[in-house]
């Protein structure tokens, strides 16, 4: 069950139409009318609905569900390859429940260094991709399979395919002997963590999903009440928040939900030149500078929100769901996350597998600058001061997640130094969330981009470049969808990212 308080609440008015509008939007959505977001935006409902039945309708999966689990049971180690809607939602539930589940999210290569050093005799790998042709997947599956073989292991024995029915995915992973799950094909990537994407991973690391789906089952039926507190909050995030919305997820006992809401709203929302951006927090206290509207899931707030998981799950997918009504947009498409994907295949092309070498603008220590500047600090200065009243910034770093983690300070830096909201997301993943905000929606943002050196590489299976050669692609592809658009760019590659990493520390304390 969902409950809310906090100062925000204050501002719901019963009486307003635009409130009673929302209401009347919330029955129709309980009654799946795909008509709810307008003509242009039907086709697209009616094919991803089906999110509204997963409390219900997955629990047919549990017998299956059950007969992998006693298969793997003697595995010790689940590494999850997916991205997006395919990756978040598992992370959150293992993280809530305090299970072990490594989450491959990326293409930098000593991320993937992680992920295949746990020893594979003992690994269950699940592939997941609901189109089945994602590229990060399709090259970590090709890597899993040559890494499996290499050491004498039946790559069936130790994967999972999670995809959607007659994907080529499927095609492929059942004409090998792969355990295959297949997702409900009428729910859409980012509402799919009540699906086989979001149960396959929790039922291997031995999360009771049951519960998940019987919590998800109780609040949906509150959601579809006429006192439904979705409705209050997408009245409040629709029509008395700006473009930011502040998350902490701090104390809540479910790290990270911050991070499936953040690609949940700004993938569905973040187009047409409108939209709601999350600012995920490091803490409640933790500056977002900019007006916007905090809110929290535990502790004090503008705006508290608590629930068990699976409600939250349900909830805030209800509550988006509104949002696009109330901002006259399909919540269910992702019209230019194509551009970046687009930009990367040309320059994979054009490079014939080999990384060129690319002259920088200037030389600070470890670090290469890609912009008109002759100094880090003036590289911050740049992005700081290119950034409008009523804009933020985005720091999108392509490395590893884990060992460079500390990075993420800068988040917390940028916001003090330029006072305004700041993003930070690692690539790609982030590409699979605010990715689509950054194009689709407010023309507003300020980007930096950080690059670096790994210290490994592997080879792509079946293609003519390592995973090296595709996150270098992958940011340098983005970084061109996003200067065509007349955004201010800056990139940053570390040499050396230790180094480097403390390098762009200091200098972004020391800006006055």
């Amino acid at each position: 069950m969902i409950t809310t308080r906090g100062s925000f609440t204050s501002k719901v008015d019963h009486l307003d139409p635009r409130f009673i509008a929302l209401l009347q939007a919330s029955a129709r959505l309980a009654q799946k009318d795909a008509s709810l977001w307008g003509p242009a935006a039907q086709i697209e409902a009616e094919m991803r609905l089906n999110w509204l039945d997963l409390p219900h309708s997955s629990r047919a999966l549990l017998p299956e569900l059950d007969a992998i689990s006693a298969r793997f049971r003697h595995f010790t180690r689940v590494v999850l390859c997916g991205m997006g809607g395919s990756s978040l939602a598992p992370e959150v539930i293992a993280a809530s429940y305090k299970k072990d589940l490594f989450v491959l999210d990326s293409t930098d290569p000593d991320y993937i260094e992680h992920a295949v050093s746990g020893g594979l005799a003992l690994t269950v790998v699940v592939v997941s991709s609901k189109s089945g042709s994602t590229i990060e997947t399709s090259s970590q599956l090709a890597l899993f399979e040559g890494l499996f073989i290499a050491q004498g292991l039946v790559p069936s024995e130790h994967i999972v395919i999670v995809t959607d029915p007659e994907s080529p995915l499927d095609v492929s992973a059942r004409g090998k002997g792969f355990t295959v799950v297949n997702a409900d094909p009428f729910v859409g990537g980012r509402f799919s963590a009540l699906s086989a994407f979001g149960l396959v991973p929790a039922a291997l690391i031995g999360v009771d999903i049951s519960i998940l789906l019987d919590n998800a089952a109780e609040t949906l039926s509150q959601l579809a009440k006429p006192e439904s507190p979705a409705v209050e909050v997408a009245y409040l995030l629709a029509y008395h928040s700006g473009q930011y919305c502040a998350f902490s997820d701090f104390d809540s006992g479910m790290p990270g939900l911050s991070d499936w809401i953040e690609q949940l709203v700004a993938e569905s929302t973040g187009k047409e030149g409108v939209g709601r951006l999350p600012i995920v927090l490091e803490s409640n206290l933790a500056p977002v500078n900019g007006e916007s509207t905090h809110i929290a899931f535990a502790g004090s707030s503008d705006l508290v929100v608590e629930a068990d998981l699976g409600s939250h799950f349900i909830f805030w997918e209800w509550v988006t769901a509104l949002l696009g009504y109330a901002l006259k947009i399909d919540p269910f498409n992702q019209p230019n996350v194509t551009e970046a994907k687009e930009q990367t295949a040309k320059l994979l092309a054009s490079w014939n597998g080999k990384l060129p070498s690319l002259e920088p603008n200037a030389l600070d220590g470890n670090i290469e600058i890609f912009a008109d500047v002759d100094s880090l600090e003036s590289a911050l200065e740049l992005v700081i001061n290119a950034v409008t009243d009523d804009g933020y910034i985005a720091v999108m770093a392509y490395l590893d997640r884990r060992e460079n983690s500390e990075l993420g300070q800068l988040r917390r830096s940028l916001a003090m130094k330029s006072g305004r909201p700041v993003t930070f997301g690692w690539g790609p993943r982030f590409l699979h969330s605010t990715g689509q905000f950054h194009k689709g929606g407010q023309q507003n943002g300020v980007f930096l981009q950080i690059t670096g050196d790994p210290q490994t590489d592997f080879a792509i299976p079946g293609k003519d470049f390592t995973f090296g050669t595709l996150i270098a692609a992958q940011a340098l592809g983005d970084g061109e969808a996003l200067t065509s658009r007349g955004f201010t760019v800056v990139r940053l590659h570390l040499r050396n990212r230790k180094l480097g990493i403390s390098q762009i520390l200091s200098s972004a304390s020391a800006i006055i």
